[in-house]
């Protein structure tokens, strides 16, 4: 059987790893055989909708069995599926059903009343029975069992995620069935990750990294183990119960991992059965590194680097956290990275360029929208000066990250700003990066901090600086220690504080906070 889709995957796997369990949640399992089945059932639900190939539906749930099952059961159609994480608010959710028009919604009961508050005027599919008029899984389990065909073709669409674009509206990224197979293959690779791997799905699965967790457990046909963070003890309580052996994670949960008193935390060598952490979507701080070094000697920790547009592009080996601890690593494998300055030409080691991706994993584009669309994905043209391009087809598309690094004399690379978070300033480009690490270095009673520009006719934009942290500090004890270390230019006008900055699916919500501060 050719492999074309993640339900290709899930079809072998029932067929040669039957009994093997695949999907645990509390006391509840699955094995590979009985997830087909589920998956089946609720296929050939879905296909009796009779809605046209590539119609959009949504699910909005908390995690659980079931929300796998409907993950699975729509890539085994020829629909295409849109998460939606579950903390968005009404409005958000109708937002989202309008821009790709979503015609159908998976929930739970906890979600009814915000789907009835957006709006939504398509069918709803619940997991429980909650009513006579709704279609539960419940009940489809209970009259399908038909034999279901898989007639998905590779490039096909699968999933559109959404997240925050330059605009501050969210926009849904548009991803092929190949796309999620190359992704599953390619962490399997560099992650050797094996059969007998239990991986902790503790992301959510409203975005890709948390969606991988789930192909990449079936690709290799080891066991994925549910859980939803809520409090650092239950989080342990889930590596050690379930016997965890690979956890992925963001930044933000490493940081709640360890936030509870140190009596109440494992001992390292109750945790040794991790062999593998990873982490992506922010930075790690050297308190992170001790913190996953002290209670997990024996695991071996990926600091990864994706984009919106392409699953992934860099990650550092382990064996160089300690020798370039602040470095995204080199490109994963099947993908060349090339850094070039506004000449387009190949940037020199430490001098600083946009990072531009080619090879697996990029996506289609933007949902109904050709602008961001446009700006991100380009012709390989734009290497015209760094590759030779004689000969080779000049409509292959890559990805013009918007991200500015440099590379080190070993060709290492390194995170530098935002290309459309630079603050203009006196004259000055100023990375809001730069500043905010020296605020996480060197001041110590910060928990988190953001920094960004607002309009000041005077000099273009001034610098604005937000924390949170215990209590407020003084702003002149700030001010003095950035001075320390950053020119005049550099010193943020206004000195924010609040108890608590917002965050979106994990990252600091800077559309938010200039809102709240304009």
């Amino acid at each position: 059987m050719s492999v074309n889709c993640i339900r290709n995957i899930l079809e072998v796997s029932s067929q040669t790893h039957s009994d093997k369990t695949a999907l645990v949640h509390a006391q509840r399992s699955l094995t590979y055989g009985e997830l087909f089945k589920k998956v089946n059932q609720i296929a050939h639900y879905f296909t009796e909708l009779n809605l046209e190939k590539g119609s959009r539906i949504g699910i909005y749930s908390n995690k659980g069995m079931e929300q796998v099952i409907a993950i699975l059961a729509l890539l085994s159609t020829e629909y295409i599926f849109v998460p939606i994480t579950r903390f968005l608010k009404p409005e958000q959710v109708e937002y989202i059903v309008n821009d790709c028009d979503i015609q159908v919604i998976i929930t739970d009961k906890t979600k009814i009343d915000n789907i009835t508050k957006s709006n939504f005027e398509g069918k709803v599919i619940t997991y429980e029975a909650i009513d006579k008029e709704s279609v539960s899984f419940d009940e489809i389990y209970k009259y399908y069992n038909e034999d279901f065909k898989c007639t998905i073709k590779s490039y096909n669409n699968a999933v559109i995620t959404y997240s925050f674009a330059t605009s501050g509206f969210p926009k849904g990224v548009v991803i092929t069935h190949r796309n999620l197979i190359d992704s599953a293959r390619v962490v399997s690779r560099y992650l050797d990750l094996k059969e007998s791997d239990i991986i902790s799905g503790l992301l959510p699965f409203n975005l890709d990294y948390g969606l991988n967790q789930i192909f990449s457990t079936l690709y290799k046909r080891a066991t994925l183990a549910l859980h939803k963070l809520v409090l650092p003890s239950e989080f342990f309580s889930h590596l050690l119960a379930d016997k965890v052996t690979v956890l992925p994670l963001m930044p933000i949960n490493i940081t709640q991992m360890f936030d509870e008193d140190a009596h109440r935390l494992p001992t390292a060598s109750q945790l040794e059965n991790v062999r593998i952490i990873t982490s992506s979507g922010g930075k790690i701080t050297a308190k992170m590194l001790e913190d996953i070094e002290q209670y997990f000697p024996k695991a071996n920790f990926y600091s990864m680097h994706g984009l919106s547009e392409a699953f992934r592009s860099a990650y550092l080996k382990p064996k160089q956290l300690k020798i370039r601890p602040t470095s995204i690593g080199k490109a994963i494998p099947d993908v060349e990275l090339f850094i070039i300055n506004e000449k387009g030409e190949a940037c020199e080691p430490r001098e600083v360029g946009e990072l531009i991706h080619r090879g697996a994993c990029i996506y289609k584009g933007y949902w109904n929208s050709p602008e961001d669309t446009h700006m991100r994905f380009k012709s390989i043209q734009i290497l015209s000066k760094v590759l030779n391009l004689e000969g080779e087809l000049s409509d292959e598309i890559v990805v013009a990250s918007g991200d500015f690094v440099y590379k080190d004399e070993e060709g290492y690379i390194y995170f530098h700003s935002r290309k459309d978070e630079m603050i203009k300033t006196s004259g000055y480009r100023v990375s809001p990066s730069e500043i905010e690490k020296v605020v996480r270095d060197n001041i110590a009673e910060v928990e988190m901090c953001a920094v960004f520009g607002r309009e000041n006719e005077m000099i273009e934009e001034e610098i604005v600086l937000v924390y949170s942290a215990a209590s407020e500090l003084s702003k002149n004890e700030i001010l003095f220690e950035l001075k320390k270390h950053l020119p005049n230019y550099m010193i943020p006008v206004e000195v924010v504080f609040k108890k608590s900055i917002p965050l979106h699916f994990g990252k600091i919500n800077k559309i938010q906070l200039k809102e709240e501060l304009s």
